[in-house]
């Protein structure tokens, strides 16, 4: 199985009046790490659009937490694929403390293959093959 870590101190612009980090924060680095995941592979998003006219749509996300990270904290976030079907991919986010490895936070994203040559009427299909053996080489 294919990952990808990112390491990131969290610093003060990622804090809420609390001093934890502020829970949208979760949802832009899931995101950022999806992307970085997708390159790490060889499928970039961006030339996916640009070349392909096809994105990888979200459909679903979703975000676990299990413990507050705070200033100045050092996390990992380990990216992986935690489900694969022909439209569809489930990417899966854990977040840890670097200093003992505690799971903080759990992310998902469900996304779903779309040709987008059409802006108007995009729509969603099976991912093609060469971009699906890629994939499924990533999950295994």
């Amino acid at each position: 199985m294919k990952q990808n870590i990112v390491e990131r101190k969290v610093m003060w612009g990622d804090l809420d009046s609390l001093g934890i980090v502020f829970y949208p924060r979760y949802y832009e680095w899931i995101d950022a790490c999806g992307h970085l995941f997708f390159e790490a592979i060889n499928l970039n998003i961006g030339d996916l659009w640009r070349e392909r006219r096809i994105l990888f749509g979200l459909v679903e996300t979703s975000c676990r937490y299990l413990k507050p990270a705070r200033y100045h904290q050092e996390i990992r976030i380990v990216t992986n694929i935690n489900a694969l079907d022909n439209k569809t991919i489930v990417i899966k986010h854990s977040m840890r403390a670097l200093e003992n490895d505690e799971l903080m936070v759990e992310g998902l994203e469900k996304r779903i293959c779309l040709d987008v040559s059409d802006p108007e009427a995009f729509r969603a299909i099976d991912f093609p093959d060469d971009i699906y053996t890629v994939l499924k080489g990533a999950k295994d």
